[in-house]
Order: structure tokens, then sequence, then C-alpha cells
């Protein structure tokens, strides 16, 4: 992958907040909107949910899942054009006792200070996205597939 698109990459996963997730309801595909905290290396997401929701009782039964990220239509360029990124990966509920709860906490509130209400709630808890690999839409005809351990090095060390 050339250096403008692994920018336009790592860019993307940090700048947007929201994802599509697909997850398998019934043998079925569902796909619900969610927020999203990607860790240092890009190659684990994060997902603070509600066990009441529909995505978080399939991600329970079933753990691979997919993650699609858009860069935003702002109306001025072809959406055909617009940067995607699509992650296929395995989901794991973290329980909010969990050593790793508390930093999550307090970088999901960095990122989210309006969602503070969640943590009040006894029904939300973090799960865990291990990137299994993913498919890169940089523009129109400039597709790239990435594997996780590619996509750890673009975020850790940058795409030089």
């Amino acid at each position: 992958m050339d250096k403008d698109s692994a920018d336009l990459l790592v860019q993307l996963v940090r700048s947007q907040r929201t994802a599509a997730l697909g997850t398998l309801r019934q043998g079925a595909p569902l796909v619900s909107m969610v927020l999203y905290l990607p860790g240092t290396d890009c190659a684990t997401f994060h997902l603070h949910v509600s066990r009441l929701a529909w995505h978080t009782q399939d991600m329970l039964s079933e753990a691979r899942v997919s993650l699609s990220i858009a860069a935003t239509d702002d109306g001025l360029r072809n959406p055909q054009t617009l940067e995607r990124v699509s992650v296929r990966g395995e989901a794991k509920a973290l329980s909010n006792d969990s050593p790793e709860h508390a930093p999550l906490k307090a970088a999901w509130l960095a990122r989210y200070p309006e969602s503070a209400i969640q943590f009040e709630l006894a029904d939300f808890q973090f799960f865990h996205i291990a990137v299994r690999d993913a498919r890169f839409v940089a523009g129109f005809g400039r597709i790239h597939n990435v594997s996780a351990q590619d996509l750890a090095g673009l975020c850790l060390h940058g795409s030089n």
C-alpha cells in the first residue's frame, strides 16, 4: 500500500466515531450503527454496548463480526470515492471488573463524554474486537487487503 493510502486508512479509523456493525442474528445478517474506540494499534476495536441490544446478543452467541467505517459524505464529491474500510474480527465481552475496564472507560469518555450515563446502567459492557483482516477502499479503484499485523504496523509506526 502506498504512503498516501496508508495515511488515509489510519486517519479514517482514528477520526470517525461511528461504524456499521455486522453480526449474525439467527443465521441472517444484521447491521447496526455503533460507536467505536480504536486501539492504539488499530488492530483492535472496542464497543460499549447494551446487553439488551440485538447486536450484543448476537456477539454473545457468535463472535464473528464485521465493522464498516466510512468517511462522512459531505455531498461535495462522488460518494463512490469516499474512503472506507471493512474490518472482520472476533468479538469478546469484557467483564466490568476486568483490569481493562477502567482505562477503557477513561478513553471512551474522552472520546464520547456524552455517554457517561451508560456507565451508570447495569446492562452496558465493553466488547473487544480482535481484527482478523480488513479491506480498505482509498477511493475509486484503489483497493487494499490488509492483515491485522499490517494494520497494527501502520497505526503504530506510520506508513514509512
